[in-house]
């Protein structure tokens, strides 16, 4: 029989961390809010030295390396990343799929590791695109997930344990504003999937020509819009 450790008993104290302007910012506050009215003491982190010591930290979106002495005040510390680890390690990772014509993406929650995205894998769901998503409506889909996954092992009877990663480890590079450079000389079909990951207003679509650079904006029409 097994025993539930005392310090995973409601109220818990659980910390959401994000350390930069992430466009997840806004489910990390969602998690919050949802973990309290759940009977846990939970409360956003902008900075590592607003980690408090408790239960679990999640870690959403964050670009920074925590250091392990912060990772030492909480019992577990998780990590949301959407690949099929340990293939795709690193930044942007859906973004980079996508970029491949991957559509079936696999997001994984996992614990945080001396070595980024090398942690045991504790859920690992799939999340799929038909192709057509813009980056702002995939971006929504992978929030929605992180609130998910996050919510689900804070609802587990006991703490869920992660599977240790198999296999030779990829990685991706952090994407750059160049990177949404558009060749004037190929197809709107053949640059879509760059189209489809832009962010209009970060990093928007952008090509030269004629010795001039222009600037490319995306958006999805509704039948409204005729």
């Amino acid at each position: 029989m097994t025993t539930v450790p005392e310090w995973w008993h409601r109220p818990r104290r659980v910390t959401v961390v994000v350390d930069n302007d992430s466009w997840v910012l806004p489910y990390a506050e969602r998690l919050v809010d949802e973990t309290c009215k759940d009977g846990d003491d939970a409360v956003l982190a902008r900075r590592h030295d607003e980690v408090r010591a408790g239960a679990v930290a999640f870690y959403l979106g964050c670009i920074r390396i925590t250091p392990p002495e912060v990772l030492a005040r909480n019992r577990r510390n998780l990590v949301v990343h959407a690949s099929d680890l340990p293939s795709g390690r690193g930044f942007s990772p859906m973004t980079w799929l996508i970029l491949e014509g991957v559509n079936d993406i696999p997001v994984c929650l996992l614990d945080a590791a001396d070595e980024v995205d090398a942690g045991p894998v504790v859920f690992r769901d799939p999340l799929r695109f038909e192709g057509h998503e813009l980056n702002e409506e995939m971006r929504v889909r992978l929030g929605e997930m992180h609130v998910t996954l996050c919510r689900r092992f804070l609802d587990a009877a006991e703490p869920p344990v992660g599977i240790p990663q198999r296999g030779e480890p990829t990685h991706y590079r952090r994407r750059r504003p160049a990177d949404s450079r558009l060749d004037p000389d190929k197809a709107i079909a053949e640059q879509f999937e760059l189209l489809r990951v832009v962010d209009n207003e970060r990093y928007p679509a952008f090509f030269e020509h004629r010795g001039r650079v222009y600037q490319v904006s995306i958006r999805k029409m509704t039948r409204e819009d005729g």
